[in-house]
This record gives structure tokens, sequence and C-alpha cells, in this order.
């Protein structure tokens, strides 16, 4: 298969650089889409057409350059029509979470003034319509999957189908106009507003240009080395960075295929019919594996158990010689190709990941021994380090560079530089334009032509960056003592039976811990030990499950400094959900909201 010429590099915006793969491989697959169990396959030709008719079909409604358009929705080629159809025209979209909650929804809508809202389906509908007459920029409502509205009338309301329908009418009308649009694209143009979803405080739209997003994919791609033959497999919200990354920014350099999953719940089903050759995730899902591979190991017959933790040593051992960059022994060498011939491969085959040959992790910080744990077994993972401000990415590892317990290197082209107060500072062609309508908070940002990430962290001699945690996480004890709460949290996830924990201690004589644990493999251990319950929160009740807990809290405790021992912890009843404010999407805790929510539980650890 012929490598492109990468569009990037003479487009100024991603719908040029559409146009450009679209022209040079008519019939190649670009996206393929899940749909009742098949896989339909979608041509960069049919590809651009639906983008074309989207842009055209929003112009037909008045939609002009420098207009903001709302995008919701589950990852699905109308997605990128829409975002891509959008930018055709020098406009901006907008995404916004399917799990915002209506008042959410209408914030962002009405903040960034969205003339349009593009939405999946009638539940996202429906948020629209209960606020649409609180946001008077407000003029249409686009419906991809019109089942349950089919019969509901609203003269601001329209399918998708129509959109597309109004698009073909006025390309037939005007055969040039749709290129007479994308050529007037300007890479400094503003693609997209992108909300963070903060920990603290309401989300900031970050301005994202063309230039950005070019750049970072330039950058990315003298790392990642992706080729028109890798396939990526799309299943994070699309309207966060870190999957635009990979969906937009890096589909539209190299032009790889994006494979759609059916539905968040079928990712692994879908992962292992699709196994894709570049895997990227946040650290939950990486974390799930781990603890599912864990669990069955436990479960299995004693030869298969046995089996796998010889080769495991074997794959440990091997890795820790490739980490400390030592020549491997021959003999080692030897043992670890019969260890993944005998048993990583077939384990690989199994969870989809027989093909992958680089796995990234990102968003939020992972465990390191998770990373080390799938090192061992034959599937690299690379740990990145970015912000939305900084167009997704400022450090990443390579294939064979790479140094665990770090982000990696800046990406070529970038500058970094460490505060006094230890800040990490960024300088590159991703920085993002600024925050809309907010000025102030701009200045404060880019205090100094550089990008303040509110991150602490350090840089070896060799370039690569640790972070040590959010600057405002820090915690001080009541003694004096820094602690970072993220590595804490990180070594106590790495247990199969936690799946969230906070770290707690600021001015305070000691170290706590509230626990959600994993439900799924809680229950199991509890059915396996016979531990009687009736719901989550009885179960979170049993003597028994807190034992359990107290034993990793213990493992955990043994590779801690005495100052950062955990001396006391609590099981929180319930999950930590979006809908509640507890976590983001990327499932970073909100400390802020938690504290607030789970006052008297903190305190009573502190009563004497």
């Amino acid at each position: 298969m012929d490598q492109p010429v990468n569009p990037t590099d003479t487009a100024n915006t991603l719908p040029q650089a559409l146009r450009i793969l679209a022209g040079q491989y008519p019939r190649r697959v670009a996206l393929r889409m899940k749909d009742y169990g098949i896989w339909r396959d979608i041509s960069w030709q049919e590809y651009a057409a639906s983008v074309r008719k989207v842009a055209l079909g929003l112009h037909a409604l008045g939609v002009e350059r420098g207009d903001h358009v709302a995008i919701i929705g589950e990852n699905k080629p109308e997605w990128l029509y829409s975002a891509l159809g959008v930018m055709s025209l020098g406009a901006t979209f907008v995404g916004v979470y399917t799990t915002n909650p209506t008042p959410e929804c209408e914030y962002v809508v009405g903040h960034s003034e969205s003339v349009v809202y593009i939405c999946e389906d009638e539940e996202q509908c429906d948020k629209a319509l209960a606020f649409k007459a609180r946001t008077p920029a407000l003029k249409k409502i686009v419906v991809w999957d019109m089942e349950g509205l089919k019969h509901f009338h609203d003269e601001m309301l329209m399918s998708f189908e129509d959109l597309l329908a109004l698009g073909g009418h006025a390309e037939s009308a005007d055969p040039g106009l749709y290129d007479r649009l994308v050529d007037a694209g300007q890479a400094d143009d503003i693609a997209s507003i992108i909300y963070t979803s903060g920990t603290t405080g309401p989300p900031k739209g970050a301005m994202i240009s063309h230039k950005n997003y070019q750049w970072i994919a330039r950058q990315t791609d003298k790392l990642t080395r992706m080729s028109a033959t890798d396939e990526t497999i799309s299943f994070l919200p699309l309207n966060h960075v870190y999957e635009q990354i990979f969906d937009l920014m890096m589909h539209l350099r190299v032009g790889h295929i994006i494979n759609f999953t059916e539905n968040t719940d079928t990712v692994m089903n879908d992962l292992k019919e699709v196994s894709p050759t570049i895997f990227h995730a946040v650290p939950r899902i990486w974390e799930k594996y781990h603890s599912g591979i864990v669990l069955k190991m436990q479960d299995a017959t004693w030869l298969k158990r046995t089996v796998f933790n010889l080769a495991y040593g074997v794959g440990k051992r091997y890795n820790d010689y490739r980490l400390e960059k030592r020549p491997v022994p021959l003999p080692l060498s030897v043992a670890y190709r019969l260890a993944y011939f005998a048993v990583f491969r077939k384990l690989k085959e199994r969870l989809g990941f027989d093909r992958v040959r680089l796995g990234f992790s990102g968003a939020a910080p992972i465990s390191h021994e998770v990373l080390k744990f799938f090192q061992s077994i034959g599937i690299p993972i690379r740990e990145g380090y970015g912000l939305t401000e900084t167009t997704g990415i400022t450090h990443t590892s390579d294939e064979n560079n790479f140094k665990l317990g770090t982000v990696g290197k800046c990406l070529p082209g970038s500058e970094v530089k460490i505060a006094e107060d230890g800040e990490i500072l960024i300088r590159h062609g991703g920085i993002f334009q600024g925050y809309f309508k907010d000025e102030a908070t701009t200045r404060e940002a880019l205090e100094g032509g550089w990008f303040h990430t509110g991150d602490v962290g350090e840089v070896d001699d060799e370039g690569y960056l640790k972070i040590t945690d959010r600057k405002k996480d820090l915690i001080v004890t009541a003694g004096g003592k820094n602690v970072a709460p993220q590595f804490i949290e990180n070594l106590l996830k790495f247990s199969p039976y936690i799946n969230d924990a906070v770290v707690i201690g600021d001015r305070r004589k000691f170290i706590t811990a509230m626990i959600v644990i994993d439900e799924e493999n809680v229950v199991k251990w509890a059915q396996d030990h016979k531990v009687q319950y009736t719901t989550f929160a009885s179960l979170t009740r049993a003597e028994e499950v807190k034992k359990l807990i107290a034993d990793e809290i213990d493992k955990v405790n043994n590779q801690l400094a005495r100052v950062e021992n955990i001396r006391k912890f609590i099981l929180l009843d319930k999950k930590l959900y979006t809908e509640d404010g507890e976590v983001t999407p990327t499932m970073k805790v909100k400390r802020k909201a938690i504290y607030a929510q789970y006052k008297e539980q903190i305190e009573s650890m502190y009563r004497e």
C-alpha cells in the first residue's frame, strides 16, 4: 500500500487535508462503523462527500465563517462529518460530553454562542429543547437518529438526513461552492473550542486553531511513526482532545483506518474483532485489563497458573534489562521468546492486542506498576502528557526510547522550563489561542510567553519529564511534609479490588484515604469467600471486605515512606459518577466536590 503524501505539509486546514486524502485515495477505507453487529467500510471518497453535504447544508441554514456549532453524541462517523463540515465553512465546532446534564449543556451552548446544535438522538435533543429559550444565539437543532422524534414537530428541529439533502441541493445549484469555502480557510482560523472538564469551577473554552492541530500531528508523527496501514479504535469521548489526536490530527495526516465501536459496552469485544495496531486508552481501561488478567489467573488451574507465573517472571526480568538499557543475556532472551510464544502471544490474541505495536495511556496519571506489567507480557504502553490547552500533547515516548516513571521527552520543536516553584512551563506550536471570552485567565495562563500547566514536575539529565502532581493538589501535612496524592492513589488503584482512591491529608496529622471498591472483582471475591451482602452499599460494610482492602493498603504502605503511609480509610458506599460531578469524563477525581460531599466521613477519620 502506498504511503500518502502528508496533506498536513501542504494544507492550511483540516478540511483541506481531508480533500487531499480523498483525492489521492478515493476508494481506500477511511472509517469503519459497526452497526447491528456488522462492520461497514466507508471510503475516503464517501467520507469527503458526507462532509461536503454537511458543510453546504449548514451554509444553506445560514452558518457563516466565525460562527460556532455545538456537537453532542457518541463516537460515530456522523461526529466527524459534522465537525469537518463545520470547519469547512471557516466556522468552529464545540464538542459537548454526552454525559453532561442539561444545565452543563446549556452552559457550553450558551457561553459558546452556538448557532446550531447537532446531536445524536432524542435524549440529547431533549436537553436542547429544555434550554433553547435561554440560548438566544441557537437557531437550529439537527438530529442524527430521529427514532422517537419522527412525529414531533418543532420549527427548530431537523433531521441529519434533511441536512444532507439540503447540502446536496446546494451542491447541484453551485458545484464549485464547497471548494471556494474550503479554499478560504486559513491556518490561524479557530477550528474548535474545547471546554475543559476542569476539576474546579465552570469549564473554560480553549480555542484551538487549525495550525495548532496540524503542528501536533506533524510532531507526533515523528514519534509514533504511524502510517496508512495502521488501524485505531475510537471509543473515548470525541470532544476530548485526547481522542482527537488519533481521529482528527493523525488521521488527516497519515490516513489510517478508524474503527468506531458499536457502543461503549462493546469495546472489549470490538477490540478482539478489529485487533488494532495502535491502541490508546485512559488509565482506567488499562487498569481494568490488568485486574482482569490477574484475577483470571488466580482462578485458573494449578498448571495454567504456574505456567503463567513462570512466563511472567521471565518477562519481568527481561523487561528490567530493557528498562535499564542493559544488553539482555542470551539465555534470558531465548527464555523470553519461549514465554512469548507459549503464553503471551495467546493472551494478546484473547485480548485483541495481537497486532498492537504500541499502546498509549493519557488524560490522567497511570500506575507505573501497570505499565511494567504490560511491558513484561509484550504489550508496550507509552504514557503521554499534555493538556487541552497544549492541543493534547507535550511529552511522550516512542517505541524504543522510553523511561519508566516519566511521561517521556517533549515533542520535537518544543521548549520546557521548570519554574522556581516546580511548575512545568511549555512553549510549542500547539499552544492554544486563549480562552473564549476570558482574556484575564488567558493572560495568566500564558504569562511571560509560556503556558503554565499547573502541574509540578522535574526534567532529568536525559530530557525525560517526571510529573509529581497537580500544583494545587499537593498535600502539606501538619508536620510540614510534602506528599503527592496522585502517586499514592495510583499505587492503590494497581490493586484489582480498588477502582478509585482519594488521598487526604492537607494540614492534617496523618494521611487517610477514601476508597471505591471495584464492584465486579469484589463481588466475585465475596461470592468465592461466601460473604453475605445484598447491595453495593452493604458489600462495602462487610467486615471481610474491609479486611480485604486493609490488606491491599498494607501492601501499598510497604512501598511508601512513613509520612506517606495511609493510617485510616473508609469505603464509599457508591461509585463516583460524572453525572454527580465527582469525576471528569476522563475519570479524574474532582477533589473539591469530593471533599465537600464527604466532609463528615473525612472528619470522622481524624477524630480521636
